[in-house]
């Protein structure tokens, strides 16, 4: 283990005091050391720890609490409250499209004409019930439309946030598709180291096990397909499409996570290689 310090001679326990929580993480997260060394040995010499154990426990006691902390301060970050909110999103959706079907079932049995989907759930809302069982379907049908509504304002704040967590990223890809490639990746941190092959898959990975697994080819792209420039350019062409659109989302999101100004360079690149692209298929 290699533990850090100021100088290289002392572990992250030079200077401080049993229980001090505060200092340590100070410590372990700021200082740094050129090699290791015997930090047991120099703790117990310190007078720092009693033994070898006592040091480990120290050490323990200190790691714990800066680990915790730290993860705390990363899920209260704008990305992870943009991956949060986009999740939600497409669970709200889901969830309010498979009950839809439920109510749209139901009132086939209760009605003459039912609708299906969430139109038909807002339908069936706006009944006046007229025994117990119409009530429960009544009350089901407006928790459907209550939920189709969360899902519209999730969007709208996903659709603002993104734009404040990854502008570049937004910019090339909409605020809907950043969200979810920092949702698949875990994070804009983690985006932003990633290679461009890898965010041009991401979403894909169920294909990209099986042909692995030498049961399918490789896949050409991931959630990326939803972007116009990818879904809209012709079938033979869509592998190239999918990799310049890649390279440049990669590109917007080192950007946004380790600079974050404004590139509006990027647009136009991609726009003008994605016109050479579409162009190949023109007689």
């Amino acid at each position: 283990m290699t533990e850090k310090t100021t100088d290289g001679e002392g572990g992250w326990f030079e200077g401080l005091e049993r229980g001090d929580l505060e200092g340590a993480r100070e410590a372990i997260e700021n200082r740094s050391a050129e090699s290791p060394a015997d930090w047991p040995a120099q703790a117990v010499e310190a007078g720092f720890a009693t033994d070898e154990g006592d040091y480990y426990d120290a050490l323990h006691e200190a790691t714990v609490p800066t680990a915790r902390e730290a993860a705390a301060e990363r899920e209260q970050s704008d990305d992870q409250q943009l991956i949060h909110s986009i999740r939600a999103m497409d669970d709200a959706t889901r969830t309010a499209n498979e009950l839809a079907e439920r109510v749209a079932e139901w009132a086939g049995s209760r009605f003459d004409r039912s609708e299906t989907g969430i139109p038909g759930a807002r339908a069936v809302a706006a009944r006046e019930p007229e025994n117990p069982a119409d009530e429960r379907l009544v009350g089901l049908a407006a928790r459907v439309v209550a939920l189709d509504e969360e899902a519209s304002d999730l969007r709208e704040f996903v659709e603002r946030a993104a734009g404040e967590v990854a502008p570049n990223l937004t910019t090339l890809g909409g605020p809907v598709l950043a969200a979810r490639l920092i949702a698949l990746a875990g994070g804009l941190k983690t985006l932003a180291r990633k290679p461009s092959g890898t965010l041009q898959v991401l979403g894909a990975e169920e294909a990209l096990f099986a042909h692995l697994r030498g049961r399918a080819p490789s896949p050409k792209h991931g959630i990326i397909y939803t972007h116009e420039y990818v879904r809209d350019t012709a079938r033979e062409h869509r592998g190239s499409a999918a990799r310049a659109l890649a390279g440049k989302l990669t590109i917007a999101a080192r950007i946004d996570y380790y600079s974050g100004d404004r590139r509006p360079n990027l647009e136009r690149e991609l726009d003008a290689r994605i016109e050479r692209i579409r162009a190949r298929s023109d007689p």
